[in-house]
């Protein structure tokens, strides 16, 4: 079987590098974040409305047949049969590094949020409201006719106080503001305290790096990547006017691969056994010395509190002694680096050109710059999505929508209370532990009840740049406000226009934005069957993540703490493994030496295979003991299996999924549309897969977890 498919764009394909959209996920700091996602990427999304700008609807019933392939055995390579005319047939569009379900919703999010920004008028930002707020971050970012006469200019204040930061106090300092495009070995964040899930604390993670993962700058194959970073750097020096461009270049390379090296791996960096490590800021000399911590933490506006929680325990004391030991002149390079190239796609044409030739084109495949619009529309996202969101819903949430979402939810969790009970391999005490886990779920759908003030942050009339630095520190002033008081236990996690949703383990609760209650996910007007298997999954995925590999450390209230007994925590963790080691398995001819990383994709692993069960198991429950229906000679348990696998049609171009495998945390589309089947005996009786197919594994073999 071909395996080049993924889940969704990145934020990368946004044309914006990663420190930009470092607030995607606005309720969660970086590393220190608590949400299990359903997919990487992919920030915004539309909704079903009375609008002209439609979602498209799959058939006459939810499954695009003409999409099939149905000259392939299902047994064989059930991708290709779900959507292997539409796979065929389907072009990557030049400004894309992947496409498919979606990719589509994401599209058509961007429309009608174009729609919405460029309907506001251009006023007062200080006395117009949040419409005149969003009017001028937008128009002045359209306006490239301005950004190309001010040229670099924009950048120099940012690089003279680099230069200005010419002793380790002052770099310390640098690293800790957040009105910048800056770069840190640390970085903070303020987010629920998974020991106490009612309070705010400051969680610390290991950062520093611009390749993204420890594997690009360690694993041997990745050597094409590093080398053409190296002259990336080097470029985006020189375009900033800094001195050697070549000789700094070669010494910020040389830092950043010692950070690699000091950084913990992916997989080790979820374990939350090993990521909860208070150390109180009077301990930060003894526990991380050469650093100046007391600069940091004030700088950062943090020091009126008393500790962070470090992420990666035996990682920070590695990247302090780093930092003492390298020269000023490496570190000021580094920060000098990680500012042009933060700020690059907010510059002239040069920058931004060079930006999207490095980080989209080469790193991801995308063979276009994406339309200014697309990613103007982008910038307000960053800056304002809530505010964006609050009209947006007006207009595209139908009022049913959430009924039904009740009705769905409802069924899904009855559903996995039921295989509670059935699981022989759980001991009666950890059930109990667990069904109460289950009761204290809580559900957001669609939006916000209350939506963010922005009254606070200071927008200016063709200030892209300046816009863009005050929209980051009010983000960061906004969170670092809330340290020690009490958690917003209304407040989400992304905005309602994003297609995605999401799992908190703190709050323990599910959340389902406005964005994804539509076609493939949800149509009320499909065959309930396929909504069971689209949306439905989903729903159980997210419901799974509170009993995945991680999620299964917290307990019913949010408290990160071990509620299982022994002897089930090791049945889990024994069926956990066969599940990683089966997708460890998967090749992808065109990438050799490529592979998932079992530990690392685990939880969304699990979610999928123990979502999909559990949906199946509602589907069943809702026929009320009732035969399903035959549709167009397709069974209602068919139809399920088809409706979870073209949720997850999808296209990559190589490069981009080179990155999704070392970089991303969710195993590749086409793999998510069988691999949690195989595991399901239903599919096998549901079309006849056999021993000697493809996609066959004993029954002795499968893993049964949820």
């Amino acid at each position: 079987m071909k395996k080049t498919l993924l889940s969704a764009a990145t934020l990368l394909a946004l044309g914006f590098a990663a420190q930009a959209g470092a607030h995607e996920v606005r309720a969660c700091a970086d590393e220190a974040c608590t949400l299990e996602l359903l997919f990487d990427g992919a920030k915004a999304g539309g909704s079903g409305g009375g609008d002209t700008i439609a979602a498209t609807r799959y058939g006459s019933w939810g499954i695009d047949t003409a999409g099939m392939d149905r000259q392939v055995a299902p047994g064989q390579d059930f991708f290709a049969y779900a959507n292997g005319s539409w796979a065929r047939n389907t072009t990557i569009p030049a400004d894309q590094s992947s496409y498919g379900s979606f990719r589509v919703l994401r599209d058509l999010s961007e429309a009608r949020v174009r729609a919405l920004v460029e309907g506001y008028a251009l006023g007062d930002p200080a006395s117009g409201g949040d419409g005149a707020k969003i009017a001028a971050v937008y128009r002045g970012f359209i306006d490239e006719a301005a950004i190309e006469k001010l040229g670099a200019a924009p950048l120099q204040p940012v690089l003279a106080r680099i230069r200005q930061a010419d002793s380790r106090a002052g770099l310390a300092e640098l690293m800790g503001a957040h009105d910048t495009f800056n770069v840190t070995l640390f970085g903070l964040g303020v987010s629920d305290d998974q020991r106490d899930p009612d309070r705010y604390t400051l969680y610390m993670n290991q950062s520093g790096l611009g390749l993204g993962d420890r594997e690009m700058y360690l694993r041997e194959n990745f050597g094409p990547q590093r080398e053409r970073y190296r002259g990336y750097i080097a470029q985006m020096l020189e375009l900033g006017g800094w001195d050697d461009p070549k000789g700094s270049a070669e010494a910020v390379m040389a830092l950043e691969t010692r950070i690699a090296e000091a950084h913990w791996t992916r997989a080790e960096s979820r374990d939350r056994d090993k990521t909860y490590n208070p150390v109180a800021f009077a301990g930060f000399d003894r526990y991380a010395p050469g650093f100046p911590w007391a600069a940091y933490f004030a700088a950062a506006g943090v020091d009126q509190g008393d500790r962070a929680v470090v992420r990666q325990a035996t990682a920070i004391p590695k990247l302090a002694a780093i930092f003492a030991d390298t020269d000023v002149a490496t570190l000021q390079a580094w920060q000098a680096f990680h500012a042009i190239d933060g700020a690059a796609p907010l510059l002239s044409r040069e920058f931004a050109t060079a930006h999207f030739e490095f980080r989209d084109k080469f790193l991801s495949g995308q063979l276009e710059q994406r339309e200014r619009w697309k990613r103007g529309v982008a910038l307000v996202e960053q800056s304002l999505g809530e505010a964006v969101g609050r009209d947006y819903v007006a207009l595209y949430f139908p009022a049913d929508a959430k009924a039904k979402m009740d009705a769905l939810v409802a069924n899904v969790k009855a559903a996995m209370g039921a295989r509670l009970d059935t699981l022989d391999w759980m001991s009666p005490a950890t059930k109990a532990e667990a069904h109460a886990k289950l009761a204290g779920f809580g559900l957001k759908i669609g939006h916000p009840e209350k939506w963010r003030d922005y009254s606070g942050l200071r927008i200016a009339n063709g200030d892209v740049f300046g816009n863009a630095l005050r929209a980051r520190a009010f983000e960061w002033d906004y969170r670092r406000a809330r340290l020690g008081k009490p958690v917003d236990k209304a407040e989400w996690g992304m905005t309602p226009q994003t297609v995605n949703a999401y799992y908190n383990s703190v709050k323990n609760e599910i959340v389902f934005p406005a964005a994804i209650l539509q076609p493939p996910f949800f149509d009320p007007d499909a065959d309930p069957a396929v909504n069971y298997g689209g949306i439905g999954g989903v729903i159980g995925h997210e419901i799974v993540h509170g009993f995945d590999d991680q999620g299964r450390k917290s307990d019913g209230k949010g408290v990160l703490r071990d509620w299982w007994t022994a002897q089930d925590a090791a049945k889990f963790e024994a069926q956990a493994a066969k599940l990683g080691a089966q997708y460890e398995a998967y090749v992808f001819p065109q990438l050799p030496g490529m592979h998932i990383n079992g530990r690392t994709a685990m939880g969304e692993n699990i979610g999928d295979l123990g979502g999909l069960t559990i949906a199946l198991e509602a589907y069943r429950r809702s026929l009320g003991g009732k035969p399903a229906p035959v549709i167009d000679g397709f069974s209602g348990e068919q139809r399920l299996f088809l409706g979870w696998a073209q949720v997850w049609r999808t296209l990559w171009r190589d490069d981009a999924l080179r990155q999704q495998l070392v970089n991303g945390t969710h195993s590749p589309g086409d793999i998510r549309a069988f691999a949690p089947l195989r595991n399901i005996d239903a599919w096998y009786d549901a079309f006849d897969v056999k021993q000697g197919d493809a996609l066959w594994i004993a029954p002795e073999e499968r893993v049964r977890i949820w």
